[in-house]
């Protein structure tokens, strides 16, 4: 199997725009596609960036940030990435628009070979396959954010997902310098059916007045030593982001602890949608 030399990524938001840093970093050819002229700038810039932000951090040198930023172009056409040999879609976590991409990309990728793989959090990845005309070659592969700190990828293969795709698709976050565990193909997947209960048991908490957000993310950093609370890591994920992972997994298996609670929906209603927005259960700078 030949390594993947040319890598598409489609969407370039904070995970699709981690992705396609990563592996550019790694010395792939990224082209990054955007559904409008101005989201490819956007893009564009939210890339160039986090690579400065890397030189001045002491994590890259200005050799390696250029190499990075000469081995990634942008485009607002998806026929663009038809001589891609591997596409990491990353759009919003909706199984409308995931599936629409991922079937103008079965269409526009000249290679029936290639791999098209979805970055979703908790859509089974056989509901998303057999919309295409290449099931054997599509596979769920989960990053976490932000993508170039976390090492973990979840690599989820479906009951269509061909051994050769799950093997090149290993090899390529290897490449990538990250891990992988292999996940079953159920709504949440390993992480997120683990961790979706606990972060929206927090929420619960907040919403019947049982405690302050402060005292619940303490409690867990210092009580459990985890790295950040649940409502901030709440805030980081996204809470749109948290909520659609939610509806998802409930929508499988009707657990009432994966339902939604009415303050995280209403939260979503205002807009206060965490880091990205200023505002979700702490204030942020803009």
């Amino acid at each position: 199997m030949d390594p993947v030399t040319r890598l598409g990524v489609v969407g370039c938001g904070l995970m699709g725009s981690g992705i396609a840093e990563v592996a550019a970093r790694h010395g792939i050819d990224v082209r990054v596609a955007e559904a409008t002229p101005d989201a490819v700038e956007a893009g564009r810039r939210r890339l160039t960036a986090s690579l400065d932000g890397g030189v001045r951090r002491g994590k890259l040198s200005e050799e390696q940030r250029d190499q990075a930023l000469a081995r990634l172009s942008f485009t607002h056409d998806l026929s663009d990435l038809t001589d891609r040999q591997f596409v990491i879609e990353a759009v919003a976590e909706n199984r409308d628009i995931k599936t629409d991409v991922l079937r103008a990309l079965d269409k526009v990728v000249a290679d029936p070979a290639a791999i098209l793989a979805t970055n979703t959090s908790s859509i089974p990845i056989v509901d998303l396959a057999v919309t295409t005309e290449r099931p054997a070659q599509l596979i769920g592969m989960h990053f976490f954010n932000p993508v170039p700190v976390q090492q973990l990828v979840e690599v989820i293969p479906a009951l269509t997902t061909s051994q050769e795709t799950v093997q090149r698709t290993r090899d390529l976050v290897q490449r990538l310098g990250k891990q992988t565990i292999q996940a079953p193909d159920r709504s949440g997947f390993v992480v997120n059916a683990l961790l979706v209960p606990y972060l929206l048991s927090a929420v619960r908490m907040v919403e019947s007045g049982s405690a302050r957000p402060d005292d619940i993310d303490r409690g867990m950093e210092l009580g459990c030593a985890h790295p950040m609370g649940p409502l901030r890591l709440l805030d980081l994920i996204g809470l749109d982001t948290a909520q659609a992972v939610a509806e998802s997994m409930y929508e499988e298996f009707k657990e009432p602890l994966y339902a939604p609670p009415a303050l995280l929906r209403r939260m979503v209603a205002a807009g206060h949608l965490g880091r990205k927005s200023g505002r979700g259960f702490y204030t942020y700078d803009a």
